[in-house]
């Protein structure tokens, strides 16, 4: 009976974790099936899944009659300096609220966390209008210190949670062995640290790959525009060409896909060398 019942649950373990992986997986594959649909079959009753003549026509079309490209660099530019901004004044921010003593440091940790609670939308306006000040509207500056500013609060306490688990011990004895604080720190904690900054930088790349608030209020300039925005302009034709859409879906997703499987074995070896060394 016992046997029984570990069994049944097993199977509902997995028919839960199908189900999960199947609402993950099949509006990406129902969008690669649209992408490669020709115009005719894209709106055809019933629909089918499997295109009956795939073609690369709507890929082509996308790249030859839109701005995608230009869209799509745009968009690798500004997330990966958005990325090596809040890497770097977060894992520096953060070593400094665990390594060093001063008044007030707990409740410094505890502000940075709540202003992370405010929607992206609430501070679209003070953004703009600081941004307008500085004479930076319309700039991918612009776009990489907004989305750096509200990439920070979580990724310092993201940070700071790893930085805690490292012993301070380590870097004393490596301290006592002749190396500098920099050196312990380049030597020391940032391998141990790894699995916190691969984290972070995932949650960062994907937060400013995919926004569209900052981009459609802060760019006015067409040749500006990053792939969310770009995107959204194809909707606005009086008939709204579906094949080029996920044409266009599916050169979105890709990156974030390839980034994250990129820095998935690293984030593992991390976990890893974590616990050895731990």
């Amino acid at each position: 009976m016992r046997r029984l019942r570990g069994r049944l649950g097993l199977a509902i373990l997995y028919l839960g974790a199908a189900g999960l992986a199947a609402q993950a997986v099949l509006p990406l594959l129902w969008m690669l099936s649209t992408s490669l649909k020709p115009p005719r079959e894209v709106l055809a009753t019933p629909p089918t899944l499997i295109p009956a003549a795939p073609t690369l026509e709507n890929y082509a079309r996308l790249l030859a009659q839109t701005a995608f490209v230009r869209y799509f660099v745009n968009s690798v530019s500004v997330a990966g300096l958005t990325v090596l901004l809040t890497m770097a004044v977060g894992a520096v921010g953060a070593y400094s609220l665990t390594r060093f003593r001063f008044p007030g440091r707990e409740g410094i940790a505890r502000l940075i966390l709540c202003t992370y609670m405010f929607a992206p939308i609430m501070i679209v306006v003070p953004i703009y209008i600081l941004a307008r000040r500085l004479g930076i509207v319309d700039t991918h500056t612009a776009l990489v210190l907004s989305y750096s500013s509200f990439c920070l609060p979580f990724s310092l306490w993201l940070l700071r949670a790893f930085f805690q688990s490292i012993p301070i011990e380590l870097e004393e004895a490596a301290q006592v062995d002749g190396a500098g604080r920099p050196r312990a720190l380049a030597y020391i904690v940032a391998p141990l640290a790894l699995p916190g900054l691969i984290a972070t930088s995932i949650f960062t790349f994907t937060l400013a790959w995919n926004d569209y608030i900052f981009t459609r209020i802060l760019i006015v300039s067409d040749e500006l525009k990053t792939l969310p925005v770009g995107v959204q302009d194809l909707f606005s034709a009086a008939v709204v060409d579906w094949g080029l859409v996920m044409a266009a879906g599916m050169l979105i997703t890709i990156p974030a896909l390839a980034f994250f499987m990129a820095v998935q074995r690293h984030l593992v070896a991390g976990w890893g060398t974590g616990g050895l060394k731990g």
